[in-house]
């Protein structure tokens, strides 16, 4: 629901820095799996008994999730630049619920598995919509230019980072917030299933 106005804020400064890294011979590829590494850092140090500790890779990883997009505008996108960023994507925002679900499987064991089949569900409608646009050659650069169609939602990255943070500031109130936003996860992609039976009407 932010992403679009994120965009307007970030994007500049994001691809004057693309710019720059673009012309040190860094490629796009390789920020996208810093960007992963530092995200599966923040969910081990969540993991292990330190949410505080883990914002500062949890931001760097999201950092770098908008510089390679940047890199990649500044030099050459390629099919696979996009594909590896969503993975890279998907895989980090289900390390982050599972981290809270390690830590203490006890008190967040319930409330971890209803928050991944949320994200599981709301990135399926994601991704099928995405396929679908796809094939009838729609477009949008609402949340800027991608390799994908993105569709907006109730909950898109902006939200979900902001989420993020305040799990690793407040970690005993995981089970509650993960119950919360997992049901605005799950609005959120019958919305878009809902929005999809209109557009995608034969």
């Amino acid at each position: 629901m932010l992403d679009a106005a994120a965009r307007r804020l970030i994007d500049p400064p994001l691809n004057r820095a693309g710019r720059m890294i673009a012309r040190t011979g860094i490629c796009a590829d390789t920020v996208t799996l810093i960007g992963l590494g530092l995200g599966l850092l923040a969910a081990f140090l969540i993991a292990i008994g330190h949410p505080a500790w883990s914002i500062v890779p949890l931001i760097g990883s999201r950092l770098a999730d908008g510089l390679d997009g940047a890199i990649a505008r500044a030099t050459q996108k390629t099919d696979f630049g996009g594909y590896l960023d969503i993975a890279a994507d998907f895989l980090f925002y289900g390390a982050i619920p599972l981290a809270f679900v390690l830590n203490d499987p006890a008190s967040n064991g319930a409330a971890g598995a209803f928050l991944l089949t949320a994200f599981y569900f709301n990135g399926t409608s994601f991704l099928g919509y995405a396929i679908l646009a796809e094939k009838r050659g729609l477009q949008t650069r609402a949340q800027g230019i991608k390799s994908l169609y993105f569709s907006n939602g109730l909950l898109e990255g902006t939200e979900t980072i902001a989420f993020f943070v305040l799990l690793c500031l407040f970690s005993g109130s995981f089970a509650v917030m993960a119950w919360i936003f997992g049901t605005l996860c799950f609005v959120g992609g019958i919305l878009r299933i809902y929005a999809a039976s209109r557009v995608f009407r034969d």
